[in-house]
């Protein structure tokens, strides 16, 4: 499974004989010294990475609110609610895509396609997997924790603050993390979506029809990094909580 991800690493330092050239050829630094050498590269990066977080942040909010909602409480159309949430994760990526874009077409945005409908279309899909994810750490949630916290006096507001959301936390953090990713990562959707505006998956799509340059896959290492520290130091907070 990490042979993809070494070859990427190892690609990074290539110097490849031609543009067309996918071979290691020579060993290099200069594409880690220059990664924002090939042209609109970095610019879609940082779209990328914006659209990301803040779809991110929106998407977390939104999912965390429905999780507790669809655990916590009993209300009509429940049932209903549940089912919808999973269909998007259920749909194909085009059918979605198609769909956002027929929606924007009929609201009047066919000429305003950009980073707006972008986003807007990465929250809606980034929301079902918040609230599978969110929910499940909440169904997993000891109740008598927070009944002990009342029977200590706490009241609903510091019951929440200093039980339920420290041991929901870790859920949070896990939907946000993957929210991220999904929303870095997509391309189905974002192209049908994009207008004008180019996210740094359309931006290798449209390289790798005149030959990918090697700062894509310093890119990718450095994406692949940061995960992975993010993983360590989740995994380090853990076993700091088991020991405490």
């Amino acid at each position: 499974m990490f042979v993809p991800i070494l070859i990427v690493v190892a690609m990074s330092f290539n110097q490849p004989a031609s543009r067309n050239s996918y071979s290691f050829n020579e060993f290099t630094l200069r594409n880690w010294a220059n990664p924002c050498e090939p042209l609109g590269m970095c610019d879609s990066v940082l779209l990328s990475v914006q659209i990301g977080l803040l779809a991110t942040l929106v998407a977390t909010a939104l999912g965390t609110l429905m999780a507790f909602a669809l655990v916590r409480h009993r209300f009509r159309g429940r049932s209903v609610a549940n089912v919808f949430t999973f269909l998007p994760m259920a749909s194909p990526e085009i059918v979605m895509g198609s769909s956002l874009l027929a929606l924007f077409v009929a609201g009047g945005f066919a000429g305003a396609l950009g980073f707006v409908t972008i986003l807007i279309a990465h929250i809606m899909f980034c929301l079902s997997f918040v609230v599978v994810t969110v929910k499940a750490r909440l169904a997993g949630l000891d109740p008598r924790l927070e009944q002990a916290a009342m029977d200590l006096y706490a009241n609903e507001w510091q019951t929440f603050w200093r039980v339920t959301f420290p041991l929901v936390f870790p859920g949070i953090l896990a939907a946000a993390l993957l929210s991220f990713s999904l929303s870095f990562d997509d391309f189905i959707i974002t192209n049908l979506n994009a207008g004008q505006e180019v996210t740094f998956p359309m931006y290798v799509w449209g390289a790798a029809q005149r030959g990918i340059p090697p700062q894509i896959n310093v890119i990718g290492t450095v994406m692949f990094l940061t995960a992975l520290l993010l993983v360590l130091l989740g995994e380090l907070n853990t076993r700091r909580r088991e020991r405490a």
